[in-house]
């Protein structure tokens, strides 16, 4: 017991010395569809006086306001924190009165952040040192992915959500090019169902690549560590969501392992729906690099499309 209480003493410290920082930009944070719909059809001076007008007007909490203000939550108060928030905005700095007003009403404990006047965010996601970048703005993820940062595209929530009060923080994830990288879809691709369960079958024990969120779920496993109670139960639960079936599940599982990032929830579910086990699990924020599954799983759990190389109708890795 000693021994584990040291080691997790040494993870504490070295989550304060290097916290998970993530970048979010105001419409991800907040719902500002009503602004953003004067933005899109009387431009930016009308805009601007819309928000000025309201800027004594608290916002409404957003898509990822649950996720972030659950992840914040896990700092210790008085402490180097293990998690930090950074809001990166399009909005002018006149603008930032808002948001920032609303960010304090709320109780977040979010200090830093940038604001652009309508310039590209993507530059600012490296120079803050981003783990996780989530943003309404395509081309900002796009350019964040580039630069080798976790980053995801997200929409409006569902007014349909619904979640229990609790601590916990629930996150999940595709496998193929989000958590790991895209080898085995491309092979998938290239020779079919048959040839892509022949290469997994052959390499299960062989450790998949990185993909875009790979070094996110590592830093995101040490946290679910520092929060591991004596039953095997942390505050921080990880659900993989996958279209594989247990033809391809082995070397999921293996990867996993290798990579010390277990996952609490693996679900393999070939051709069926995620949405319906999203809600089941109960996340506070998915991860899936194919349009298709992430406008159903919008419908109960917010939702967040990373870039990736196939098209939006391209089936990826079915079950028969």
């Amino acid at each position: 017991m000693v021994k584990y209480l040291k080691n997790i003493e040494i993870l504490k410290q070295k989550m304060r010395e290097a916290p998970l920082r993530i970048g979010i930009s105001t419409r991800a944070l907040f719902d500002l569809e009503e602004e953003h719909k004067v933005f899109e059809t009387e431009g930016v001076e009308a805009y601007a006086k819309h928000q000025i007008r309201k800027e004594e007007e608290i916002l409404k909490r957003g898509a990822a306001f649950e996720v972030v203000s659950r992840l914040l939550r896990l700092n210790e108060p008085g402490k180097d924190p293990y998690v930090q928030i950074i809001l990166l905005s399009r909005n002018s700095p006149d603008l930032s009165l808002r948001a920032f007003r609303s960010i304090k009403h709320h109780g977040l404990p979010v200090v830093t952040g940038s604001f652009t006047s309508g310039k590209d965010i993507g530059p600012y996601v490296a120079a803050w040192n981003l783990d996780l970048f989530l943003s309404n703005e395509n081309s900002d993820v796009r350019a964040a992915i580039a630069a080798g940062t976790a980053a995801a595209t997200l929409g409006p929530v569902s007014p349909e959500w619904e979640h229990e009060e609790s601590e916990e923080v629930r996150i999940a994830f595709d496998g193929d090019a989000v958590v790991f990288s895209a080898e085995s879809d491309e092979i998938y691709k290239t020779e079919g169902i048959i040839g892509f369960r022949k290469h997994e079958a052959e390499n299960a024990a062989n450790p998949m690549e990185s993909g875009p969120f790979g070094d996110f779920l590592k830093k995101l496993s040490i946290l679910r560590e520092i929060y591991l109670d004596e039953n095997g139960f942390s505050r921080i639960r990880i659900g993989i969501i996958t279209a594989r079936d247990s033809e391809a599940h082995q070397r999921v599982i293996n990867t996993l392992r290798v990579w010390g990032t277990p996952a609490d929830e693996a679900h393999f579910v070939g051709n069926w729906e995620k949405a319906p086990i999203l809600k089941a699990f109960g996340a506070h924020i998915f991860f899936d690099d194919q349009e298709k599954h992430i406008l159903g799983a919008a419908n109960v759990v917010p939702a967040g499309l990373v870039p990736g190389p196939h098209a939006a109708d391209d089936p990826i890795i079915p079950s028969d």
